[in-house]
């Protein structure tokens, strides 16, 4: 595994873990465990919209909201180890 492969594959992995992160704070702030009111969360709520805004939301956009359920994250993830396993090993480098 050469360096460019090294920093893709951890560059992704860390993005998948913002997109855990930002899912599961997500259900834990609607089901009332931890709320915004709090800076801690507030920000990291904030961090994890921002990072990952920009595939989910035109995910949103085609994949419908099943009963208030937003299933882009799951779909998202999927994409990403999609990505690690298969499109970052047939990078030419």
């Amino acid at each position: 595994m050469g360096p460019v492969e090294w920093l893709l594959q951890t560059v992704l992995g860390l993005f998948l873990w913002v997109i855990i992160i930002g899912a599961v704070l997500s259900w834990l702030v609607a089901f009332d465990v931890v709320n915004t009111r709090n800076k801690l969360v507030a920000t990291v709520l904030d961090l994890t919209d921002r990072l990952t805004a920009p595939v989910l939301n035109p995910l949103r956009k085609v994949i419908p909201s099943l009963g208030g359920v937003d299933l882009t994250p799951v779909v998202a993830i999927i994409g990403v180890q999609f990505l690690q396993m298969f499109a970052v090993p047939l990078i030419p480098f």
